[in-house]
């Protein structure tokens, strides 16, 4: 590896093991996967660990041995915070609009379970992050050990799924929810002691946290909750990431593959 380039053994620790884990599995993920002949359009996701992901390409970049590329490099943001992690690593911004195929993406998870299925949408980002995604020829994940489900999806994510939806819809989605698919419990998601009212998405819709336990069938729940009228999107992602990176607080970065 170029000398501009810091290798992850030598990484001068954080003094945070959390922010050491995320550092490490977002460094790795980006290190194995990132093509640097074959890739132009990158999407960067939004989250903690994704920081990362965006630090350590900017690297490259301002690296002499990979800078006639990944200068050459166009990264799609999935919201206003990946949007500015492109800009501060001096990383080239461009839309999904006009780059509507994208080489290969990176973001974090809420949870992910034993066949690669997520929960996403934590953040509030989860419309722009399946676009993002599901335009990506590749798509990693990177979190840390946390997120990474022993079995079904909502074992650790207890928060519930959360879904995107048009604000006018918002009693109906919810009843519907509850009375047709049976949700433990549904939650109008609020901006907290800063705002007063509903989160408000970069598409102005609101979202809705909606707990149904533990998933045994993520792909049919998906389905089922895309049919009610309102919703414009879920946060299960579904058959859509490649391989997921989970930094451990003790060093390690454990690999998951499809």
């Amino acid at each position: 590896m170029a000398t501009g380039v810091p290798k992850i053994d030598e990484l001068k620790s954080l003094g945070n093991p959390l922010e050491d884990a995320k550092r490490a599995a977002a460094y790795r993920a980006v290190d194995e996967n990132l093509k640097f002949e074959d890739h132009k359009v990158i999407g960067i996701g939004s989250g903690s660990t994704v920081v990362y992901v965006a630090q350590r390409i900017g690297q490259y970049l301002h690296d002499p041995e990979y800078s006639d590329l990944t200068s050459k490099f166009v990264c799609i943001p999935t919201g206003f915070q990946s949007r500015n992690l492109i800009l501060d690593n001096k990383l080239q911004l461009g839309s999904i609009e006009q780059y509507p195929r994208i080489d290969i993406a990176f973001d974090g998870a809420d949870e992910v379970d034993e066949h690669l299925q997520l929960i996403k949408g934590g953040g509030a980002c989860l419309f722009q992050e399946k676009l993002v995604s599901t335009s990506a020829r590749t798509f990693i994940i990177v979190a840390d050990s946390r997120k990474r489900s022993p079995k079904n999806l909502g074992r650790n994510w207890r928060q519930g799924v959360p879904i995107e939806i048009v604000p006018s819809s918002y009693v109906r989605v919810k009843n519907d929810l509850l009375e047709q698919l049976h949700a433990e419990k549904v939650n109008i998601r609020q901006g907290g002691s800063a705002k007063a009212g509903p989160v408000v998405t970069d598409n102005n819709n609101f979202i809705i946290d909606a707990d149904f336990g533990e998933i045994i069938d993520p792909r049919n729940l998906h389905k089922s909750i895309k049919l009610l009228v309102g919703v414009v999107e879920t946060g299960l992602f579904i058959d859509n990431a490649s391989k997921a990176y989970f930094g451990d607080s003790n060093g390690a970065v454990e690999v998951m593959e499809k």
